[in-house]
């Protein structure tokens, strides 16, 4: 069952993000910004200026108490200690921001927008060092850990990207109606169905893996190698499109919320250690990669490449899932999930 967190908000919670310090951040529609202790009950509130929705909030890692909170156009930074008006705000983006990430030296923050903008701030000098796109709206953007230089993205153009701050052009692209297995299928040619429009992603915390969610229920594994990615895994997760999905911090399990209103939770890392393990399916799919590049797409994996992946736990929210996080309370690991509603609903994870 779940433990609800209420009187934070009266809106939809839109987003969340947990601070080293153990402290919860909510972002809310209409400008609602809610701090939360560990044991749920509110500890700060602020409505933001023009009411706009807070699509994104993050705490820095080494200073646990800056909190950068995306809404509208507009990057807040705020102190945590002392939750009143911004400290300081950015405003560089030219659509509403639906993504922001941090490098994990605090150099530079990213804001993912509408517009298919990625704007790369340098938190030295207050200035925007690069302006990164995607040709329709780019709904996710993290940067990698342990390289603060290098970020993935992806978004509504079915696009992943793999980016460093040194170009300005990407340095592998994938689309993902072309990424994955071939089915058979009764839809006419070029009709699409459930086309794999991309609404999030998360890197793993050694920084080479990383998953995406898409619109057609699938969530996909990418390994990053060098200056490129290739796909590792894909499996249907949910029924609906995948909304969220999340790395825990250690090895490679995988939360995904989906618009089902189910909560998942994989291990990713052990289908990926199958793959790299037989020899025979590894020789499979670097011959199928090397045909597709040889027909001009991108990593398009072999047809037997689709995992019948079982989910480790379920847990039936029954809302659509905008937001997950996840943080220890007393000694135990807790999936914090936001919906449509104005409550933050939590949850116990199994020990790993």
């Amino acid at each position: 069952m779940a433990v609800k967190w209420t009187g934070g908000h009266s809106c939809s919670v839109l987003c969340l993000n947990v601070s080293a310090d153990g402290l919860v951040v909510s972002g809310a529609e209409r400008g609602e910004l809610t701090l939360w202790d560990g044991g749920g009950s509110p500890a700060g509130q602020l409505r933001l200026p023009q009411h706009d929705d807070v699509t994104s909030v993050v705490f820095s890692a080494r200073h646990p108490s800056t909190l950068y909170a995306s809404h509208g156009e507009t990057i807040s930074v705020l102190d945590a200690r002392s939750l009143q008006e911004p400290v300081e705000r950015f405003h560089v983006n030219e659509e509403e921001i639906n993504s922001l990430s941090l490098n994990d030296t605090d150099s530079f923050l990213a804001a993912a927008d509408d517009s298919g903008a990625i704007k790369i701030v340098d938190l030295e000098s207050k200035k925007v060092t690069r302006s990164l796109r995607h040709s329709n709206i780019c709904s996710s953007v993290a940067f990698r850990p342990q390289r603060p230089q290098s970020l993935v993205s992806c978004g509504l153009d079915m696009q992943v990207m793999l980016w460093n701050l040194q170009k300005a052009r990407p340095l592998w692209t994938t689309n993902l109606q072309e990424c994955g297995t071939e089915e058979e299928s009764p839809q006419t040619a070029g009709q699409l169905f459930n086309p794999p429009l991309v609404h999030s992603l998360s890197v793993a915390s050694c920084g080479n893996l990383f998953g995406c969610g898409a619109q057609d229920g699938k969530v996909r594994v990418f390994r990053v190698t060098g200056v490129k990615f290739e796909h590792e895994l894909e499996f249907q997760a949910h029924s609906l499109g995948v909304s969220q999905v999340l790395f825990l911090p250690e090895a490679y399990w995988l939360l995904s919320g989906g618009n089902d209103g189910r909560v998942l939770l994989w291990d990713v890392g052990s289908e990926v250690g199958k793959r790299q393990k037989s020899p025979a399916k590894s020789l499979q799919r670097k011959k199928a990669q090397a045909a597709s590049r040889k027909n001009g797409k991108l990593n398009k994996v072999s047809s037997g490449e689709q995992a019948e992946v079982v989910p480790k736990l379920t847990i039936e929210h029954g809302g659509k899932v905008n937001w997950l996080s996840c943080m220890e309370i007393k000694g135990s690991r807790r999936v914090l999930v936001a919906d449509q509603s104005s409550s933050v609903s939590v949850y116990p994870l199994p020990e790993l």
